[in-house]
């Protein structure tokens, strides 16, 4: 299995969709998110978890996304719910699945074997939405280093944080601020993408967009959204901006110049630029490139 780093994918939006809404299924074909993650967990009342994979299954051999990486959240494992929720996944295998709470790796290590079977391209996300799992985030990120780890992407909950600890939700996030770095951390050492949390008020689009522009000043990849009305503000904040691109595409051309071929620095500019600045913008063009490309099937 790749090594996650080495694989470049769109995250900048990524829209949380109650499985139990068709409606809100079918309308995923149309918006311009990068990925989507089908709820089966928090947004569906236990009475509805049937009805809910149901329309997973259907939607998935009906209508299958196309463009846009879809991912399952399912319920706990030790949940009256767990054992059917891996069942499907194994039936109509998704892009990745979305694991809750996640508080230490003997959670993967359970999942990694009820998936021995399934396709290897199927990826793992961990929702790091516990006082636990935030104290083990950089155990549970070296398990990425597996030969055959699935793991490569953590989310962050602040919603169940915040009740795990007792932080209130306050503006500027302050206090959560060291704990969220710390997983942005355990995923940059070991190769992982990390995802911002929710911004629960979708109609406040001012203080969503201030928010998006802290996640990615801290190194989030993107942000997990609940409206497609925030779509277009995680896309344009986490996505490359044409200043960035433009400087990137100098440092490749600059390091492809016949003079720079042994050099690990040089200048540019009037400034000193390492090699490892170039695999950064060849990373950035790549992700430009990608843009484009869903652009064009749009």
């Amino acid at each position: 299995m790749p090594n996650p780093s080495d694989i470049v994918r769109l995250r900048r939006s990524v829209l949380s969709v109650p499985a139990i809404n068709r409606r809100a299924l079918d309308k995923t074909h149309e918006l311009d998110c990068d990925a989507v993650i089908f709820d089966l967990e928090d947004s569906v009342a236990p009475e509805k978890k049937a009805e809910a994979r149901d329309n997973l299954r259907r939607f998935f051999q009906e209508t299958p996304l196309v463009g846009k990486e879809a991912i399952i959240r399912i319920n706990a494992l030790d949940s009256d719910f767990g054992a059917e929720d891996i069942e499907l996944v194994r039936d109509i295998v998704p892009d990745a699945v979305a694991l809750p709470k996640v508080d230490d790796i003997s959670i993967l290590t359970e999942v990694e074997a009820r998936f021995a079977q399934t396709s290897p391209e199927l990826r793992l996300w961990a929702m790091m939405e516990t006082a636990r799992g935030i104290v083990n985030a950089a155990d549970i990120a070296r398990a990425a280093h597996g030969t055959n780890s699935r793991l490569d992407c953590f989310v962050i909950g602040l919603n169940d944080l915040r009740k795990d600890t007792g932080v209130p939700a306050r503006p500027g996030r302050t206090y959560l601020v060291p704990w969220m770095m710390q997983v942005v951390l355990a995923a940059r050492a070991y190769g992982l993408d990390v995802i911002d949390s929710v911004f629960n008020d979708f109609r406040d689009a001012s203080v969503f967009e201030a928010e998006c522009e802290q996640g990615r000043d801290m190194g989030f990849d993107g942000k997990m959204l609940i409206h497609p009305a925030q779509i277009e503000t995680a896309n344009q904040t986490f996505g490359p901006s044409q200043e960035a691109l433009e400087e990137a595409r100098a440092i490749i051309a600059a390091f492809a110049r016949p003079e720079a071929g042994d050099l690990n620095v040089i200048t540019m500019d009037g400034r000193m630029v390492e090699r490892l600045h170039m695999v950064q913008a060849k990373k950035l063009v790549a992700q430009a490139n990608r843009i484009a490309e869903r652009g064009k099937r749009a």
